[in-house]
């Protein structure tokens, strides 16, 4: 051919493609399933606020937790971004929980790093396990124990889970079907994050807020704070959402007080987050009520400094591309620690609740606020949704939380 002919060939092959558009992928690329985190637990400083240090050794902590999202595999991310010193995890499993400190038999695996039975965390780091071929349920419960046999200084720790976990006898029982137990705890010690490779594809909600978000008030291993009961919504007809909870009690989004505030956690507990999809933002209560409960008059804020703290975390998480959504302040009127409830803060947490409902900043608005006060005097908690001490929700009220939220706002 001549060559002013294979140039015009070239070029009007070039523009049937480009007029046809990119290839589509094979439906198998599309559809094909992600890792997506199942269960959270923010990492705290042993020491902070009103919890004491505590050191580990010679032990298994064997700790029970509710998935959200069920997977064919699982993985688990260990922290240490606290400790002092590198955190020498001597030995770790997973398997599905039993009853108490049992574990299904049959269903032990152990947990690898790298290939390796043991890890070496540096301080203020993480490891991340080798996946382990284990079918988990949506909701079902998961076991994970971790041996340490050296002395690990000040632990790496989330301070209440609202479910038992179990600390043993000496020894190294991370494989036993039922673990001695020594000590019984509602703290995690170590373990962040459990992540699932689902069957299908699944969304990820990450809720951070303080303890009402926790769950603070509600029945112990009853798994009734409104991100578990969001998760039992959102997958009674098999698994489709993964729901994180990183509430931390007392948690402030401008200071620290019990762990570190809002603002600084955010990347670690919330954008780091395997496959996450959505956030939903509930702090700015004890930036509020905080100072004049525990008497710190520096550290007093206006709602405008609230409001700005919550617009940062809204352009954090736009920069990710992740929606964001934002609850209102729940009612603090029958508040019985002495200087929770004032004239001035709950005009304050007014402010901040009218900015979240009109300041179209968050992707949508859940009203918790509306949810739970009131009718009668709506600075207060209804009385069915008071856990008792006028702040944090029954477990009705975590129900009505629950159940106020749309779950197709995830999908």
């Amino acid at each position: 051919m001549k060559r002013d002919t294979v140039v015009r060939m070239l070029l009007a092959t070039l523009a049937a493609a480009a007029a046809a558009g990119p290839a589509a992928a094979p439906a198998s690329d599309q559809e094909q399933p992600a890792w997506a985190a199942t269960w959270g637990a923010p990492p705290m400083a042993a020491g902070s606020a009103l919890t004491p240090p505590r050191a580990l050794e010679n032990v298994t902590v064997r700790q029970v937790l509710r998935v959200s999202a069920g997977g064919r595999r699982v993985r688990v991310r260990l922290s240490n971004a606290f400790g002092s010193q590198p955190l020498r995890i001597a030995a770790a499993h997973v398997a599905l929980h039993g009853d108490g400190p049992s574990i299904v038999p049959g269903s032990d695996r152990v947990l690898r790093f790298s290939g390796k039975e043991s890890a070496s965390i540096p301080a203020a780091s993480v490891a991340v396990s080798d996946p382990v071929d284990l079918t988990v349920a949506a909701l079902g419960e998961l076991a994970v124990s971790v041996y340490v046999a050296e002395n690990t200084g000040p632990a790496t720790f989330h301070e209440s889970s609202r479910q038992t976990s179990f600390l043993s006898e000496p020894g190294d029982w991370t494989g036993a079907l039922d673990l001695p137990v020594a000590e019984s705890t509602l703290s995690r010690f170590f373990l962040s994050v459990v992540e699932v490779l689902p069957h299908d594809r699944v969304n990820v909600a990450v809720t951070m807020g303080d303890s009402i978000t926790e769950g603070f008030g509600s029945t112990v291993d009853a798994n009734r704070n409104w991100p578990d009961l969001l998760a039992a919504r959102a997958n009674r007809n098999g698994s489709r959402l993964g729901v994180v909870n990183q509430g931390i009690g007392c948690s402030r989004l401008l200071r620290d007080f019990c762990g570190p505030n809002g603002s600084g956690r955010f990347d670690r507990d919330v954008l780091a987050v395997t496959g996450a999809t959505h956030v939903v933002v509930a702090l700015g209560l004890n930036d509020i009520g905080l100072p004049t409960v525990v008497g710190l008059p520096d550290q007093v804020v206006t709602a405008d400094e609230v409001i700005t703290g919550l617009k940062q975390l809204i352009e954090r998480a736009h920069a990710k591309g992740l929606p964001i959504y934002g609850a209102t302040i729940t009612p603090i009127g029958s508040s019985i620690y002495p200087g929770f409830f004032t004239p001035e803060n709950e005009a304050k947490r007014q402010a901040v609740n009218l900015w979240i409902r009109t300041g179209h900043g968050f992707d949508a608005v859940i009203d918790f606020d509306r949810v739970l006060r009131d009718p009668a005097d709506p600075t207060r908690l209804r009385a069915v949704y008071n856990s008792g001490d006028g702040v944090h929700p029954s477990d009705a009220g975590y129900q009505a939380m629950a159940n106020a939220i749309d779950p197709s706002l995830f999908f």
